[in-house]
């Protein structure tokens, strides 16, 4: 008897926790359904919701020369800058209709996330994490990078061995904060770094000389150091930190939005491979030739798989140009930036980028 009621007890003990554990579970899948149809929200069937809406928001930095920045004007300018502008001329034959959204590194996932922006194009660095825990997708590469340091001319400072000790300004919720660990660790060199998540402060601190160093893109120092009181005091060290391979990014889960978003660029890439640029593209429009005949949508209609029109890469060097008119008149020679196009020249030239057949 004594046994039973013992046996009774333990059971009346037992059920409650049941139930708050049945009541969790349920709380959890519930939360897992939401965040599930959160996701499919955000990502399902992009292109239609730019469509009704007449313009596509772009994610930019809107803060370094060359890449996104806006001018005293207000207009934006940069590599990244006309990557959404080739997208909207390929989809609205108006490379106007974009709306520039300024994110910081920390906040920027976060608007492509949920849905505040269509496309991140701030020079980004497409990593593994990023590419499944971050939930994104990525384009294809605009631009090869690598990480360095700036130092003072007059500091002494010649390499990563010099550095021992010194204070290293770096931003936060980067992949450079985590590279300059690596290195520092790799090689046993102590360092002070000072962290900032403002990019302004960031390299505001370097200016004032609160810091001996700072470490980012090596484009992203010679683009800022433009901007500092005197850019000819400040080198940038040989030493390579990292491979950054920066690339546009959109949620993961919409296939026929990535699918035009990746093709736009090889759209720029495929141009200049076959010589075509704003400036002769009505030269081509009569060519024989079946691969022109094929990108430039006078023949077959490749376009239509992804939603666009046959003519779209045609839409996109009528109006932006190539990949060689947009680095050009953004990091060329005749730019304060002055950067050598080095391993960002096509692959027949020694370069690294390639786009796959238009066909």
């Amino acid at each position: 008897m004594i046994k039973s009621m013992r046996l009774s007890g333990l059971v009346l003990a037992i059920i409650p926790i049941i139930l708050t554990l049945s009541a969790c579970s349920s709380g959890s899948e519930k939360t897992a359904t939401t965040a599930s149809k959160r996701e499919a929200k955000v990502t399902s069937d992009r292109w239609n919701i730019i469509k009704s809406r007449g313009k596509l928001i772009c994610g930019v930095s809107g803060e370094l020369p060359g890449f996104s920045f806006v001018g005293t004007d207000g207009k934006y300018s940069g590599i990244d800058v006309d990557v959404c502008r080739a997208i909207a001329a390929a989809m609205f034959d108006d490379p106007e209709a974009v709306e520039y959204s300024n994110l910081n590194s920390k906040e920027r996932f976060t608007a492509l996330q949920t849905g505040e922006v269509d496309i991140l194009s701030r020079n980004t660095t497409w990593t593994l994490s990023r590419d499944t825990a971050q939930g994104l997708d990525f384009a294809p590469v605009v631009f090869y990078d690598g990480q360095a340091l700036m130092v003072r001319k007059n500091s002494g400072i010649k390499s990563l061995a010099n550095l021992k000790d010194k204070a290293i300004c770096v931003q936060t919720g980067t992949t450079t904060e985590q590279n300059l660990a690596d290195q520092m660790r790799k090689r046993g060199i102590t360092y002070k770094p000072i962290v900032f998540e403002d990019v302004n402060i960031t390299f505001a601190t370097y200016a004032q000389g609160r810091c001996d160093a700072i470490t980012a893109d090596r484009s992203g120092l010679v683009s800022r150091r433009t901007t500092l009181p005197k850019p000819d005091d400040n080198v940038i060290l040989d030493d390579v930190l990292s491979s950054e391979p920066l690339a546009p990014a959109v949620a993961k889960g919409d296939t026929k939005w990535t699918n035009i978003v990746k093709w736009t660029i090889y759209s720029l890439v495929k141009a200049e491979e076959l010589g075509i640029n704003s400036q002769n593209i009505a030269q081509f429009t009569t060519s024989t030739d079946p691969d022109i005949k094929r990108f430039l949508g006078t023949e077959g209609n490749l376009g239509e798989g992804i939603g666009l029109t046959k003519d779209f890469a045609a839409r996109i060097i009528k109006h932006v140009g190539n990949y060689n008119e947009i680095y050009d008149r953004n990091l060329g020679a005749k730019t304060k930036l002055n950067l050598s196009r080095g391993q960002n020249q096509l692959w027949s030239q020694g370069g690294l980028l390639y786009s796959p057949p238009f066909r």
